[in-house]
């Protein structure tokens, strides 16, 4: 009996040691550039029905059930989604368009298959008049002791390679390719 109690008072302190240890905060983005001018690059990313024909999850459930509330492209607008296995269910918000700094910023909230909040944003560059940078990505918190779930999964890399895919897309897109 005790010993079971020192190895469950073992696997608790290891639990807390990783939950201590483990990262608290992530902020995955992939960037690509587009030739178009940063004006029009930015507009189109305002409207969050666009996402259809470039996102990389619209691709891998394209029958999911959406639903849209607001006027899209501007703050406040709502796009709701429920989908297979690899797209869950979710909705995101349009939450900021910051003209000024470059930036459109979304509350991206998923319930199945769990439960989480991030905030996805786009920023746009001009590198010249004609050569636009875009960068994709979300941040959000880490609970503790949910943190742990990261230091054995990779989420860089398994959000990464679907931001270079939508990205890829949207180029492909705005270049009339």
């Amino acid at each position: 009996m005790i010993i079971a109690l020192y190895i469950i008072l073992g696997i608790i302190a290891l639990i807390i040691i990783l939950a201590l240890i483990a990262p608290k905060a992530y902020d995955v983005n992939r960037s690509i550039v587009i030739n178009a001018p940063k004006d029009e690059v930015f507009k189109y990313l305002t409207f969050i029905k666009n996402q259809n024909d470039w996102s990389p999850w619209k691709k891998k459930d394209p029958n999911m059930k959406q639903e849209f509330i607001g006027t899209d492209g501007e703050v406040g607008f709502i796009s709701k989604w429920e989908g297979n296995k690899d797209v869950g269910t979710g909705e995101q918000e349009l939450i900021s368009i910051q003209k000024e700094n470059d930036r459109i910023e979304v509350q991206l909230r998923f319930f199945k298959p769990w439960k989480s909040q991030s905030i996805g944003y786009y920023t746009v560059e001009e590198l010249n008049p004609n050569e636009t940078k875009v960068v994709w990505g979300f941040q959000g918190k880490n609970p503790i002791p949910f943190n742990v779930f990261m230091l054995f999964f990779n989420f860089e890399k398994a959000v990464g390679k679907d931001f270079d895919e939508g990205l890829t897309s949207l180029k492909h897109i705005l270049e009339g390719k």
